[in-house]
């Protein structure tokens, strides 16, 4: 298990580069398999859910090499091979092989997803999906069988009963090759998702509508990998750092930002009377002066995203009066870091699911527990601001979701280490 530890209490200034996006990797990479010649990916961010899913390509013998922020993915002599369930809980993300093998194999077995606790995420609208497509979706000693018919898949008329991230990615890996259209209606519009179909649109995909709530996609023989695909920069660790800027900065200039991925956000931390000044492709982020509260929900995307409900949360407790209200309709149940955070002096409460914050005039340091990637950004943020010494357990789930983090905490002048335990 690996432990961060931060002593805290010291304002922090420089700059930071945001890494490519965690949520479009972690669905790019398995998706390179569709393809027919070795893929490119740069901006590969160095998190631990990379080295996971090139461990998942590893059993079905795909060659990756991984040097600086270039992913290399050669699928030549991939073979298929069932997905064990072990190496699969190790993150949630691993069910994009499951379109992704349906799509290139016509089958997919693949053991039941794990990753972050949060509450229930189930993969009924994936399945859906599939066999709207034609498939058959069986269970089987914790396994999911996903099997084409003789005849393949054949596109068809997908209506999502909420716009899934998950569910529009994996409908859409599994039908680029599928025969004739593929209709996805409520979609998801996540920028990942473009990220997603831009990708597949250069190997010779047909997709049109990514970023609206429908999605058409026209089935084509084979998928071939032509140039480099630069991922996104990510929306959730650059909002992450702005809060950290705002919390506990001598100003910050935040790069490789997209900042209209974050307008919802933004508008809310400048609410709260945070001033940031924007640049072409990064923020600065001034030192906080009297903040007041705000009523955050999350919602889907261009809504508040629920990946950021908990790194503002240490925001909202250097408010100066007034209560603070989160309420998070994505995941009702993402409350776990609260108590955590109580550990630390926060006066803050969680009743019927809605977290109420009231200001916090000093955080001291404590032992506490990261339970998933968000609530360990949010220890993380409270420790930084923190007097004494924080210690983070189970701090390998920040690893999952930030990259470089305790390099990047480093140059901004944060004390940090993580360390095995």
């Amino acid at each position: 298990m690996k432990q961060m530890i931060i002593h805290g209490g010291k304002p922090l200034k420089g700059d930071v580069w945001i890494g490519g996006a965690k949520n479009s990797t972690v669905a790019l990479i398995p998706a390179s398999i569709l393809s027919r010649t070795p893929v490119t990916l740069e901006g590969v961010p160095r998190i631990a859910d990379v080295d996971n899913l090139m461990d998942l390509l590893s059993e079905m013998d795909v060659k990756c090499d991984f040097h600086e922020t270039t992913l290399r993915i050669n699928p030549d002599d991939i073979k298929r091979s069932p997905l064990p369930a072990g190496k699969i809980k190790s993150l949630r993300a691993s069910y994009y092989f499951m379109g992704a093998l349906l799509g290139r194999f016509g089958k997919a077995v693949v053991g039941f997803p794990g990753g972050d606790d949060i509450g229930p995420r189930p993969i009924d609208q994936h399945i859906k999906g599939f066999e709207a497509l034609g498939a058959t979706v069986e269970n089987e000693n914790d396994q999911i069988i996903i099997t084409a018919p003789k005849t393949g898949l054949r596109g068809a008329k997908i209506h999502l009963k909420m716009p899934s991230v998950g569910a529009t990615m994996n409908i859409i890996m599994a039908s680029v090759m599928a025969k004739g259209q593929t209709i996805i209606e409520n979609a998801a519009k996540e920028p990942e998702i473009i990220d997603l179909a831009t990708f597949l649109n250069n190997m010779g995909a047909v997709i049109r509508g990514a970023g609206t709530d429908v999605i058409r996609i026209e089935g084509v023989e084979e998928l071939k990998a032509q140039t480099p695909h630069t991922i996104i920069p990510d929306r959730i660790e650059a909002g992450t750092y702005v809060a950290l800027a705002a919390c506990i900065g001598d100003g910050i200039r935040i790069h490789n930002i997209i900042e209209e991925h974050l307008d919802s956000y933004l508008a809310k931390v400048e609410e709260m009377g945070v001033v940031i000044d924007a640049d072409e492709d990064s923020l600065y982020v001034y030192p906080a002066g009297d903040l007041k509260m705000v009523q955050v929900k999350t919602d889907v995307y261009p809504g508040f995203a629920t990946d950021l409900q908990q790194p503002i949360t240490p925001l909202l407790l250097t408010a100066k009066t007034g209560e603070g209200v989160v309420i998070d309709r994505i995941y009702p149940k993402r409350v776990g870091h609260i108590p955590e955070l109580q550990k630390m002096g926060a006066n803050i409460q969680v009743e019927d699911n809605i977290i109420l914050v009231h200001p916090t005039h000093h955080l001291h340091g404590a032992h506490v527990s990261a339970g998933e990637i968000r609530a360990g950004a949010c220890l993380m943020l409270a420790g930084l601001m923190a007097d004494g010494e924080t210690i983070i357990s189970n701090a390998g789930n920040i690893l999952r979701g930030y990259d470089r983090i305790e390099q990047k905490l480093r140059q901004l002048g944060a004390e940090v280490s993580v360390i095995d335990v």
